[in-house]
């Protein structure tokens, strides 16, 4: 017999560490080749991970709600035969991760505080590592909500927690009165979730793990950018007008519909390349300027939840490209189908908040990108036309756009300019194109 070791995977362009949510598999049960053996979760995407070999599971090396990070080990397999490498035991026990998270202590605790699990809370490793480089000790630990299973504190809330605990630096070596750094602590109670009396007239409800993900982004985006927003109105009349012209043949051609989507998504794209400081991402000081122009589509789920898959190197695509992108991802979205680097390396993001016939919208940044797009809904609305016979007024088709953007790295004039631009190149859609 010989054991083997199951890999986490490569899951996509900048994905390093996954989650796991659930064991498909018990200990014993027997694991044929390509059969999902665990359900993990990265960022927002949840995917499955097939066994690489055919055997008995033997050992799980990682629990549920345990972060590992990818090209680990987190399963181990007992094969048939002897022509695989054999696992040592002492690779693979959980004794011998003990040692390995042991020495991981060890090698900062020259400058930080040792964090241990208690008998009422478990703290994963990550989460131990990161309290002792942050000199955060076990009191202060345990006043951090968690939101992972049994209450469990995860890395996101450690990331949330350290960006609002307060200016202090880390702990010193020597444990003095000082360390336990009153200023952080008096940031506790702004933090503090609030005592909702429960009168037994309302439905309690726990926030899914989407949710929780969603709040925790969304939040950080706030208290990390500048946000700002900048508005113009657009005349779409050409644009409806051409669409409903060929969206019948396009259907019976293509087999899917075009809709105004790829139309706006094309506009944002040609006005990126006309203000590249648009296309950025902030890291730390350091602004970082793409090449690529892939744009993020918020999309709805059937749950009521959010994701933003990426039309990648949309500065490549034509308008049919686009659109059959744009349907692709939509559909996958709808369907739990996206894989994790459908959802990766975005540089800027467009909402349409005019599906839900909402007529703007001041979203929130998709860090670290630095500006985001609303697209209202398409409404007709008597305006004033200036022609060269004098002014008239007609009725249009118009949709409000709005730029929400970061003022740490875009200004007024960079961001009101350019969402501008997209306004004119709507307006000035080519209406003698053929798809």
């Amino acid at each position: 017999m010989a054991r083997v070791e199951l890999i986490m995977p490569k899951m996509g362009e900048s994905v390093s560490e996954a989650t796991i949510i659930t064991w498909s598999k018990n200990i014993g049960d027997m694991v044929e080749l390509d059969e999902t053996i665990v359900e993990i979760a990265t960022d927002k995407v949840d995917s499955e991970v097939p066994s690489t070999h055919e055997g008995k599971l033997v050992e799980m090396l990682y629990e549920a709600d345990d972060l590992v990070q990818v090209g680990d080990a987190f399963a181990i397999l007992e094969t048939e035969g002897g022509d695989e490498t054999p696992v040592t035991t002492e690779t693979a026990t959980p004794a011998a991760t003990k040692v390995v998270e042991e020495t991981v202590t060890k090698a900062v605790e020259t400058t930080t505080t040792t964090i241990t699990n208690t008998a009422d809370r478990f703290y994963s490793p990550l989460v131990r590592s990161m309290a002792s480089e942050e000199g955060i000790e076990m009191t202060e630990l345990e006043t951090i909500p968690g939101t992972g299973k049994d209450g469990r504190v995860t890395k996101s809330d450690m990331v949330s927690y350290l960006k609002t605990r307060g200016t202090s630096p880390a702990a010193t070596p020597t444990k003095t009165e000082t360390k336990a750094a009153p200023a952080p602590k008096a940031e506790a109670p702004k933090h503090t979730p609030v005592n909702i009396p429960n009168t037994g007239d309302t439905e309690i409800v726990e926030m899914d793990r989407m949710r929780k993900l969603i709040s925790a982004h969304m939040t950080m985006s706030k208290q990390t950018s500048a946000h700002i927003t900048s508005f113009v109105e657009a005349d779409m009349t050409n644009i409806v007008n051409w669409r409903n012209s060929v969206k019948v043949d396009f259907k019976n051609r293509e087999g899917q519909n075009i809709t105004f989507t790829p139309i706006i998504i094309e506009a944002i794209a040609k006005a990126v390349k006309d203000f590249p400081m648009i296309n950025v991402s902030v890291d730390g000081t350091n602004i970082h300027i793409h090449k690529n122009i892939n744009i993020g589509m918020a999309a709805a789920l059937p749950d009521g939840n959010l994701i933003v898959p990426v039309i990648k190197e949309c500065q490549n695509k034509n308008l049919v490209g686009i659109t059959k992108s744009v349907n692709d991802l939509a559909t996958r979205a709808r369907g739990g189908q996206l894989k994790p680097d459908d959802i990766q390396g975005g540089t800027i993001t467009m909402t349409n908040v005019g599906t839900f016939g909402n007529l703007m919208g001041t979203p929130i940044i998709n860090q670290p990108q630095v500006a985001i797009m609303a697209c209202g809904v398409i409404k007709k609305k008597p305006v004033v036309l200036e022609l060269a016979e004098g002014d008239v007024i007609a009725i249009r088709h118009m949709m409000f756009l709005s730029l929400s953007y970061d003022h740490r790295v875009v200004d007024g004039a960079l961001g009101g300019q350019f969402v501008r631009r997209v306004a004119d190149y709507l307006e000035q859609f080519d209406t003698t194109q053929t798809v």
